[in-house]
């Protein structure tokens, strides 16, 4: 033998113990987190009331073996023909809406006829949609001013002399921004995602010209007014029994650094009704800023796999529910390492998503029992699956934490099965949060830390009115138009949010 071959020999060899090696440093890691690690890293109960894990090694069995394995083929089989589609049947596009539009007839005639040779039938009817620029007015307010005759001042001295109508509440003292104006300017940023010069440059057409120091003020101001009602909207939300947590960037300006930092934006939504507030915190995403906001709150929170989350777990009044979703994701991302595994954990999700499907309609108490009788028993195969499949030597660093990732949150995976109102993911805060990410991407930036404060408060209000069905307009004009009503403190602002708003009954002649 000669030299080469007995160096070839012995890095084969030597290739061989390293990947034996591996397997056997993933098994120590396994079997210290047995012995070692949280109770929470145990393996889930029979009875789904428990929840508390513990943790055996498993293997799949046959029968669900051969399910799964008809699950995936199916599911494979279905992407097949997705790449091979080479176009899609047109769909009948949806009627478009005009019932809220005013009609203005034009009523038109065929020259030359003479009405005694003709008699006139149904005649035809076209539609178009004509728009008319959006226009801007001076609102001038002529207060006329009386004075007492000379005769009955003499005479009646106590009297006041003059008498001048009283000023209607503006909104902002000393601003020539009405309410309308105002709430525009908020729309056009938070709605429409528009910057200020944008907005600028859409006032100048309309002929204004207005500077951005002087918008920037009415921003800020009309922010500053709003605020009890933000306060009230955060203290609501933080009183309800079940809440959905997510967090997401926003650039900030760092003025001593004159450059953008990546800030933190929270969001917090009320799972059970419709209202959403965000919340920032010097751009952090700490563990401290959590505390903060959530440390007096009693109830189920619902976040995705952050590990700041984890500080809650075992506090009192406070029962953490995971996010299947976010678990599925990391799945998704394993597809491109290992197809076949993949495919497989996607198809016991699946299997509860389509519980969740069928439980539409039903009762909280209807659903709970569906989801105890049919879900959790998925969820515990999926946890055998996950025992067997985490040392196959086929597994990729993907594949792993994916595994690791899901396997780690089962408790508070599994959690949303004791209660029927609870959701099986986080999107509702996600769907809630998306504007954020819009706006991002449009006007770049906050300017500081005060405009990131003022833009988590719109966010808030306008979040809230989508999910209440409500257009944010007619809202912010008119919550800006009967704020100063409240600012006394004698009065209670929660019937002003959005989930308690009625149109103000002289709206219509103030319009």
């Amino acid at each position: 033998m000669t030299l080469e071959e007995r160096i070839r020999q012995l890095e084969e060899k030597n290739a061989e113990l390293e990947k034996k090696l591996v397997v056997k440093d993933q098994r120590i890691a396994y079997l210290e987190r047995q012995l070692y690690g949280r109770r929470s890293e145990k393996h889930l109960p029979i009875n789904p009331d428990a929840l508390q894990l513990s943790l055996f090694p498993a293997e799949i069995d046959p029968q669900e073996r051969r399910r799964l394995d008809a699950a995936t083929a199916k599911d494979e089989e279905k992407r097949e023909k997705l790449l091979k589609v080479d176009g899609y049947e047109r769909r009948v596009r949806k009627p478009i809406d005009t019932s809220r539009l005013e009609v203005r007839e034009e009523h038109i005639y065929p020259e030359g006829i003479n009405s005694d040779e003709y008699n006139e039938v149904e005649p035809q009817v076209t539609d178009s949609l004509v728009l008319v620029p959006q226009k801007m007015y001076i609102r001038r307010i002529v207060r006329h001013k009386y004075v007492l005759k000379t005769s009955l001042q003499q005479a009646h001295p106590e009297r006041q002399v003059f008498e001048a109508a009283a000023l209607p509440p503006a909104p902002i003292h000393k601003c020539m921004a009405s309410e309308s104006v105002l709430a525009d300017i908020l729309v056009q940023k938070f709605v429409y995602h528009l910057p200020f010069y944008r907005v600028i440059q859409k006032y100048r057409e309309m002929g204004v010209t207005v500077s951005d120091s002087t918008l920037g003020g009415w921003y800020a101001a009309v922010c500053e007014k709003l605020k009890i009602l933000y306060d009230r909207l955060k203290s609501e939300i933080l009183s309800c029994p079940y809440i959905q947590v997510d967090e997401s960037t926003i650039p900030v300006i760092d003025n001593e650094k004159s450059k953008t930092r990546k800030g933190y934006m929270w969001c917090v939504r009320d799972a059970s009704g419709a209202g959403v507030f965000f919340h920032y915190d010097m751009g952090s995403r700490g563990t401290q800023v959590a505390m903060s906001l959530l440390r007096d709150y009693r109830g189920a929170i619902q976040s995705d796999g952050y590990e700041v989350y984890e500080k809650f777990t075992g506090l009192d009044g406070k029962t953490m529910l995971g996010c299947w979703a976010h678990a599925r994701r990391k799945f998704v991302e394993a597809m491109k390492e290992n197809e076949r595994l993949a495919s497989e954990a996607l198809v016991y999700i699946g299997d509860l998503y389509h519980v969740e499907s069928l439980a539409e309609g039903l009762s909280d108490e209807e659903r709970m029992k569906m989801r105890k009788e049919k879900s959790y028993p998925q969820i515990r195969r999926f946890e055998e699956w996950m025992q067997a499949k985490y040392f196959d030597p086929s597994m990729g660093p993907l594949m792993r934490k994916a595994i690791e990732y899901t396997f780690k949150r089962l408790p508070k995976l599994s959690m949303y099965v004791t209660n029927g109102s609870w959701k099986i993911d986080n999107n509702g805060v996600e769907n809630a949060i998306r504007p954020l990410a819009i706006g991002r991407k449009n006007y770049l930036f906050c300017g500081n830390d005060a405009s990131a404060v003022r833009a988590s408060m719109i966010y808030s209000f306008i979040a809230t009115c989508k999910a209440c069905g409500i257009e944010p307009r007619e809202w912010l004009e008119d919550a800006i138009r009967r704020i100063p009503e409240y600012e006394n403190g004698r009065s209670d602002v929660t019937h002003l949010l959005p989930g308690n708003w009625k149109p103000h009954s002289s709206d219509s002649n103030q319009r």
